[in-house]
């Protein structure tokens, strides 16, 4: 069985889909759907409807059919829907359209009473979501997520700055968890556990966000915080120009980084991206491929003598005309070979390009996350 046809038909969990990947070569997508895959997903549900002369309340009624077993009666409809966006699981596609369609997707902020009617439905039915969705009156994944970051271990939980015996346990645990057991420390976390290693005075999120857009690059540059550099910014956009995408929305963050080129988190770059593209006039609204174009020029590889004068701080740099014999032209000798060896360097980070599909197992980008949610 080929890989898309064992992600449209497969109902695998997290767990399973990365043994598949170790074990079998398993490529799939996970994160956030684009703007694209979210209109090819629109029209193969419409689609659905109008060949089966269904009315949109019983096209509803198929996609909201509670239990494991009408899910599994219902396996072709989604099968059918998973194949409109290759290299997503099924799972991944059934929840994203029961979200999408679900009646109370925006109601805004948690009230209290609604914190109280959570904490007693977890109480009654532990974490089975749907039905705890069902007494609160909120999305199963809201009532996960607010529980899971809000609710629980509140009396324990701490608020504000991070001290530097926090930093320095997060960093230790995250090894132990990660690279001691050979495993890579920005895809292969469960930050629930690290959560719990903390003793849940900061939660999973807290923990989460303190890593990846604090702890880990500081890690990564043995010890001091990296500052974003004109070469960053020109790196990023060079990767983002290679894909082979027509809107950003497209992009999978995790895959712009490198082996070399790897301080920045996912959540950063994409950071990074959205404040590169808001500095352009229209930027927001403008044709993609006209942007990338704008962003090149903007954000192009800087000239020697702009980067000489960096280098060397506030001396002035002179010609080689103009120095006199006293003065050791070594310095600007060495400047030029930097500057080559930078271009090199550069050059090889975008060659390497980002490959299309992710081999990931876990999303942290978002709150939400693609689990399994519990049925009946």
């Amino acid at each position: 069985m080929d890989h898309a046809t064992l992600l449209a038909t497969k109902w695998l969990n997290p767990t399973k889909l990365a043994e598949l990947v170790v074990s079998h070569g398993l490529q799939y997508k996970k994160g956030k759907f684009s703007t694209i895959e979210e209109e090819l997903i629109s029209t193969a549900l419409e689609e659905y409807r109008i060949q089966r002369n269904m009315s949109v309340d019983a096209l509803r009624d198929v996609i909201f059919a509670k239990g494991k077993k009408a899910r599994e009666a219902n396996s072709t409809f989604w099968s059918e829907i998973t194949t409109s966006v290759p290299q997503r699981p099924i799972i991944a596609v059934y929840h994203h359209v029961r979200r999408t369609w679900h009646p109370l997707k925006r109601l805004g902020k948690w009230s209290a009473e609604e914190d109280a009617a959570l904490r007693a439905a977890v109480v009654e039915y532990g974490q089975q979501w749907e039905r705890v969705s069902e007494k609160v009156g909120r999305m199963s994944s809201d009532c996960r997520d607010r529980f899971r970051n809000h609710i629980q271990h509140r009396e324990s939980r701490v608020f504000g700055p991070w001290t530097e015996e926090e930093e320095e346990d997060l960093t230790r645990i995250v090894r132990e968890l990660t690279t001691d057991q050979g495993k890579n420390a920005e895809n292969d976390i469960f930050w629930g556990v690290v959560s719990e290693r903390m003793g849940n005075r900061r939660t999973r999120q807290q923990c989460r966000i303190k890593w990846t857009d604090a702890l880990n690059k500081r890690v990564k540059n043995q010890g001091s915080k990296p500052r974003w550099s004109g070469q960053d910014a020109y790196i990023l956009v060079q990767k983002i120009a290679s894909l082979k995408i027509s809107h950003d929305s497209e992009i999978d963050w995790k895959l712009i980084a490198d082996s070399d080129w790897n301080l920045w988190s996912a959540h950063q770059l994409q950071r990074r991206w959205f404040r590169m593209k808001k500095g352009v006039k229209n930027g927001e609204t403008m044709p993609y491929p006209e942007l990338i174009v704008i962003l090149k020029e903007k954000k192009s590889l800087p000239l020697a003598s702009t980067i000489a004068r960096q280098q060397a701080g506030n001396r002035l740099l002179k010609s080689k005309e103009t120095i006199s014999e006293n003065e050791d032209e070594d310095e600007i000798s060495e400047v030029e070979q930097g500057l080559a060896t930078a271009a090199n360097v550069i050059a090889g980070h975008v060659a390497q390009g980002a490959k299309p599909f992710a081999r990931i197992v876990r999303n942290d980008d978002n709150e939400s996350e693609e689990e399994d949610e519990d049925e009946e």
